[in-house]
Protein backbone atom coordinates (compact mmCIF):
# COMPACT_ATOMS: atom_id res chain seq x y z
CA UNK A 1 0.00 0.00 0.00
CA UNK A 2 1.23 3.67 -0.52
CA UNK A 3 0.21 6.14 1.97
CA UNK A 4 0.65 10.09 0.36
CA UNK A 5 1.14 12.56 3.32
CA UNK A 6 0.63 16.28 1.60
CA UNK A 7 2.43 18.71 3.99
CA UNK A 8 5.52 16.45 5.71
CA UNK A 9 6.00 18.47 8.36
CA UNK A 10 6.60 17.40 11.91
CA UNK A 11 3.53 15.81 12.31
CA UNK A 12 3.15 14.25 9.35
CA UNK A 13 6.87 12.64 9.14
CA UNK A 14 6.14 10.86 12.87
CA UNK A 15 2.27 10.02 11.01
CA UNK A 16 4.64 8.46 7.98
CA UNK A 17 7.26 6.72 10.27
CA UNK A 18 4.62 4.68 11.24
CA UNK A 19 3.21 3.65 8.07
CA UNK A 20 6.27 2.67 7.20
CA UNK A 21 7.09 1.04 10.06
CA UNK A 22 3.80 -1.36 9.53
CA UNK A 23 5.85 -1.76 6.07
CA UNK A 24 3.86 0.79 3.71
CA UNK A 25 5.70 3.06 0.98
CA UNK A 26 5.44 5.93 2.14
CA UNK A 27 5.75 9.68 -0.26
CA UNK A 28 6.57 12.87 1.70
CA UNK A 29 5.73 15.79 -0.30
CA UNK A 30 7.48 18.95 1.45
CA UNK A 31 9.30 22.47 0.49
CA UNK A 32 12.40 21.05 1.85
CA UNK A 33 12.14 16.84 1.35
CA UNK A 34 16.23 16.70 2.60
CA UNK A 35 14.89 16.83 5.88
CA UNK A 36 12.97 13.87 5.72
CA UNK A 37 14.32 10.27 7.56
CA UNK A 38 15.04 8.01 4.75
CA UNK A 39 12.01 5.89 5.44
CA UNK A 40 10.40 7.81 3.71
CA UNK A 41 9.87 8.65 -0.28
CA UNK A 42 10.33 12.86 -0.22
CA UNK A 43 9.76 14.99 -2.70
CA UNK A 44 9.94 18.74 -3.40
CA UNK A 45 6.17 20.16 -3.71
CA UNK A 46 4.88 23.22 -3.44
CA UNK A 47 1.61 22.31 -2.50
CA UNK A 48 -0.32 25.56 -4.12
CA UNK A 49 1.86 24.94 -7.50
CA UNK A 50 2.08 22.47 -9.92
CA UNK A 51 1.62 18.67 -8.42
CA UNK A 52 3.77 15.73 -9.47
CA UNK A 53 2.23 12.72 -10.46
CA UNK A 54 0.37 10.60 -7.21
CA UNK A 55 1.21 6.52 -7.67
CA UNK A 56 -2.32 4.65 -8.61
CA UNK A 57 -1.60 2.43 -5.95
CA UNK A 58 -1.97 4.96 -3.92
CA UNK A 59 -5.15 3.68 -1.03
CA UNK A 60 -4.01 6.42 1.94
CA UNK A 61 -3.96 10.79 1.49
CA UNK A 62 -3.01 12.54 4.23
CA UNK A 63 -3.14 16.28 4.34
CA UNK A 64 -1.30 17.25 6.97
CA UNK A 65 -0.33 21.32 6.95
CA UNK A 66 0.48 24.33 8.36
CA UNK A 67 0.47 27.56 7.43
CA UNK A 68 3.31 29.90 7.44
CA UNK A 69 1.93 32.66 9.47
CA UNK A 70 -1.33 32.91 11.57
CA UNK A 71 -2.66 35.55 8.53
CA UNK A 72 -5.78 35.30 6.56
CA UNK A 73 -3.60 35.03 3.41
CA UNK A 74 -1.56 32.06 4.34
CA UNK A 75 -4.39 30.16 6.34
CA UNK A 76 -6.15 30.16 2.41
CA UNK A 77 -3.10 29.63 0.91
CA UNK A 78 -2.00 26.27 3.28
CA UNK A 79 -5.07 24.46 3.35
CA UNK A 80 -8.25 26.09 1.27
CA UNK A 81 -5.92 26.75 -1.84
CA UNK A 82 -3.55 23.36 -1.53
CA UNK A 83 -6.04 20.66 -0.74
CA UNK A 84 -8.26 22.07 -4.06
CA UNK A 85 -5.08 21.40 -5.57
CA UNK A 86 -4.26 18.11 -4.42
CA UNK A 87 -7.95 16.97 -5.07
CA UNK A 88 -7.59 18.31 -8.77
CA UNK A 89 -4.43 16.13 -9.11
CA UNK A 90 -6.52 13.35 -7.47
CA UNK A 91 -8.79 13.36 -10.02
CA UNK A 92 -6.23 14.39 -13.42
CA UNK A 93 -4.62 11.13 -12.07
CA UNK A 94 -7.60 9.23 -11.85
CA UNK A 95 -6.35 8.11 -8.19
CA UNK A 96 -9.19 6.92 -6.10
CA UNK A 97 -8.16 6.22 -2.17
CA UNK A 98 -9.51 4.17 0.15
CA UNK A 99 -8.79 6.91 2.69
CA UNK A 100 -8.41 10.49 2.68
CA UNK A 101 -7.68 12.07 5.71
CA UNK A 102 -7.54 15.72 6.51
CA UNK A 103 -5.84 17.25 9.76
CA UNK A 104 -7.70 20.25 11.10
CA UNK A 105 -7.97 22.28 14.25
CA UNK A 106 -10.20 22.60 17.21
CA UNK A 107 -10.20 26.45 16.48
CA UNK A 108 -13.18 26.07 14.11
CA UNK A 109 -15.31 26.10 16.97
CA UNK A 110 -16.06 29.51 18.47
CA UNK A 111 -17.18 28.14 22.20
CA UNK A 112 -15.54 30.89 24.96
CA UNK A 113 -17.81 29.83 27.91
CA UNK A 114 -16.13 26.64 29.40
CA UNK A 115 -18.83 24.08 27.94
CA UNK A 116 -18.18 20.97 25.94
CA UNK A 117 -17.80 20.69 22.76
CA UNK A 118 -18.00 17.04 20.37
CA UNK A 119 -18.25 16.60 16.69
CA UNK A 120 -21.84 17.24 16.92
CA UNK A 121 -21.34 20.88 18.29
CA UNK A 122 -21.47 23.26 15.59
CA UNK A 123 -18.28 24.84 14.29
CA UNK A 124 -18.71 28.49 13.95
CA UNK A 125 -15.54 30.27 14.58
CA UNK A 126 -15.23 33.61 15.96
CA UNK A 127 -11.99 34.08 14.09
CA UNK A 128 -10.85 34.43 10.42
CA UNK A 129 -8.77 31.93 10.60
CA UNK A 130 -11.21 29.49 11.99
CA UNK A 131 -13.62 30.17 9.50
CA UNK A 132 -10.79 29.13 6.56
CA UNK A 133 -10.41 25.77 8.07
CA UNK A 134 -14.12 25.57 8.07
CA UNK A 135 -14.48 25.83 4.80
CA UNK A 136 -11.58 23.37 3.71
CA UNK A 137 -13.11 21.13 5.67
CA UNK A 138 -16.24 22.01 4.04
CA UNK A 139 -14.54 21.74 0.55
CA UNK A 140 -13.21 18.00 1.30
CA UNK A 141 -16.54 16.44 2.19
CA UNK A 142 -18.36 17.79 -0.86
CA UNK A 143 -15.78 16.76 -3.50
CA UNK A 144 -14.46 13.39 -1.43
CA UNK A 145 -17.58 12.97 0.97
CA UNK A 146 -15.75 9.61 2.70
CA UNK A 147 -13.13 11.56 4.01
CA UNK A 148 -11.93 12.17 7.25
CA UNK A 149 -11.48 15.45 9.40
CA UNK A 150 -9.41 15.31 12.57
CA UNK A 151 -9.54 18.66 13.95
CA UNK A 152 -6.78 18.52 16.10
CA UNK A 153 -6.09 20.69 19.79
CA UNK A 154 -3.08 22.03 20.78
CA UNK A 155 -0.09 20.31 19.68
CA UNK A 156 2.67 19.45 21.87
CA UNK A 157 5.76 17.05 22.09
CA UNK A 158 9.43 16.87 21.08
CA UNK A 159 10.08 20.19 19.73
CA UNK A 160 7.07 21.75 20.90
CA UNK A 161 8.59 23.17 24.12
CA UNK A 162 6.43 26.51 24.29
CA UNK A 163 4.91 26.69 27.96
CA UNK A 164 7.95 24.64 28.80
CA UNK A 165 10.18 27.06 28.08
CA UNK A 166 8.44 30.19 29.08
CA UNK A 167 8.08 28.16 32.44
CA UNK A 168 11.48 27.88 32.72
CA UNK A 169 12.38 31.15 31.65
CA UNK A 170 9.92 32.85 34.31
CA UNK A 171 7.84 34.57 31.52
CA UNK A 172 4.46 32.63 31.94
CA UNK A 173 1.81 33.52 33.64
CA UNK A 174 -1.58 32.25 35.01
CA UNK A 175 -4.50 33.55 33.46
CA UNK A 176 -6.97 35.30 35.27
CA UNK A 177 -9.97 34.74 35.03
CA UNK A 178 -9.29 30.90 34.48
CA UNK A 179 -9.33 29.56 30.90
CA UNK A 180 -9.86 25.58 29.83
CA UNK A 181 -7.24 24.34 27.13
CA UNK A 182 -7.25 21.15 24.75
CA UNK A 183 -4.25 19.68 23.76
CA UNK A 184 -2.84 16.48 22.29
CA UNK A 185 1.12 14.90 22.24
CA UNK A 186 2.09 14.91 18.86
CA UNK A 187 3.27 10.78 19.00
CA UNK A 188 -0.37 10.62 19.83
CA UNK A 189 -2.30 12.58 17.11
CA UNK A 190 0.31 10.65 14.72
CA UNK A 191 -0.64 7.43 15.58
CA UNK A 192 -4.14 8.91 15.58
CA UNK A 193 -4.02 9.62 11.77
CA UNK A 194 -2.61 5.92 11.61
CA UNK A 195 -5.19 4.22 13.34
CA UNK A 196 -8.51 6.11 11.65
CA UNK A 197 -7.07 5.76 8.17
CA UNK A 198 -6.09 1.90 8.10
CA UNK A 199 -7.39 0.20 12.04
CA UNK A 200 -11.22 1.57 11.50
CA UNK A 201 -13.25 -0.06 9.83
CA UNK A 202 -16.23 2.53 8.23
CA UNK A 203 -14.63 5.89 10.29
CA UNK A 204 -16.94 8.70 11.01
CA UNK A 205 -16.11 11.88 8.76
CA UNK A 206 -15.03 13.70 11.72
CA UNK A 207 -13.19 13.07 14.71
CA UNK A 208 -11.66 15.89 17.24
CA UNK A 209 -8.18 14.96 18.30
CA UNK A 210 -7.45 15.68 22.26
CA UNK A 211 -6.54 13.66 25.20
CA UNK A 212 -8.73 12.99 27.80
CA UNK A 213 -8.51 15.87 30.34
CA UNK A 214 -8.95 18.96 29.08
CA UNK A 215 -7.47 21.40 31.76
CA UNK A 216 -7.55 24.87 32.94
CA UNK A 217 -4.06 26.59 31.70
CA UNK A 218 -3.10 27.16 35.15
CA UNK A 219 -2.94 23.90 36.10
CA UNK A 220 -0.78 23.01 33.35
CA UNK A 221 1.62 25.55 34.17
CA UNK A 222 1.44 24.77 38.22
CA UNK A 223 2.37 21.48 37.23
CA UNK A 224 5.21 22.35 35.07
CA UNK A 225 6.92 24.51 36.93
CA UNK A 226 6.81 21.83 40.13
CA UNK A 227 8.53 19.06 37.68
CA UNK A 228 10.87 22.18 36.79
CA UNK A 229 11.07 22.56 40.13
CA UNK A 230 10.78 26.44 39.68
CA UNK A 231 8.27 28.73 41.35
CA UNK A 232 4.90 28.70 39.95
CA UNK A 233 3.76 31.39 37.40
CA UNK A 234 2.08 34.64 39.04
CA UNK A 235 -1.73 35.14 38.22
CA UNK A 236 -2.11 38.06 35.42
CA UNK A 237 -5.15 39.25 33.36
CA UNK A 238 -5.56 36.67 30.43
CA UNK A 239 -4.96 39.73 28.25
CA UNK A 240 -1.55 39.86 29.41
CA UNK A 241 -0.73 36.34 29.27
CA UNK A 242 1.45 35.37 26.19
CA UNK A 243 -0.48 31.81 26.39
CA UNK A 244 -3.75 33.15 25.96
CA UNK A 245 -5.25 29.82 24.47
CA UNK A 246 -6.03 30.83 20.67
CA UNK A 247 -8.76 28.22 20.51
CA UNK A 248 -11.67 30.01 23.35
CA UNK A 249 -12.41 28.34 26.53
CA UNK A 250 -14.04 24.98 25.84
CA UNK A 251 -13.94 21.47 27.13
CA UNK A 252 -13.32 19.38 24.20
CA UNK A 253 -14.72 15.49 24.00
CA UNK A 254 -12.42 12.28 22.61
CA UNK A 255 -15.26 9.83 23.21
CA UNK A 256 -15.72 9.52 20.07
CA UNK A 257 -11.76 8.61 18.96
CA UNK A 258 -12.08 7.15 21.84
CA UNK A 259 -14.92 5.02 20.92
CA UNK A 260 -13.17 3.74 17.80
CA UNK A 261 -10.84 2.03 19.83
CA UNK A 262 -7.94 4.69 19.61
CA UNK A 263 -5.90 3.57 22.72
CA UNK A 264 -3.93 7.01 23.98
CA UNK A 265 -0.54 6.39 24.92
CA UNK A 266 -0.35 10.17 26.57
CA UNK A 267 -3.91 10.25 27.87
CA UNK A 268 -2.90 13.79 29.71
CA UNK A 269 -0.57 16.29 29.75
CA UNK A 270 0.69 15.03 32.98
CA UNK A 271 1.78 11.68 31.31
CA UNK A 272 2.83 13.85 28.07
CA UNK A 273 5.14 16.67 29.48
CA UNK A 274 6.87 14.08 31.46
CA UNK A 275 7.70 12.37 28.58
CA UNK A 276 8.77 15.52 26.75
CA UNK A 277 10.58 16.55 30.01
CA UNK A 278 12.55 13.12 30.38
CA UNK A 279 13.27 13.31 26.36
CA UNK A 280 10.97 10.52 25.25
CA UNK A 281 8.32 10.41 22.88
CA UNK A 282 11.34 10.96 20.10
CA UNK A 283 10.93 9.79 16.82
CA UNK A 284 10.88 5.91 15.72
CA UNK A 285 13.39 5.20 14.21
Amino acid sequence: MTVLIAGCGDLGTEAGLRFAAAGHRVIGWRRSPEKLPAQLEGAAVDLTGPLPAIPADTEVVVMATAAAERTEAAYRSAYVDALANLLDALERDGVRPRRVLFVSSTAVYGENDGGEVDENTPARSSSATGRILREAEELLHARQPSAIVLRLGGIYGPGRTRLIDQVRNGTAVIPDPPRLTNRIHRDDAAAAIVHLTTAVEAPEPLYLGVDSEPAELGEVLRFLAAELRVAAPPTGAASQSANTARGGDKRCSNHRLVASGFPFRYPSFREGYRAVLAGEGMRHS
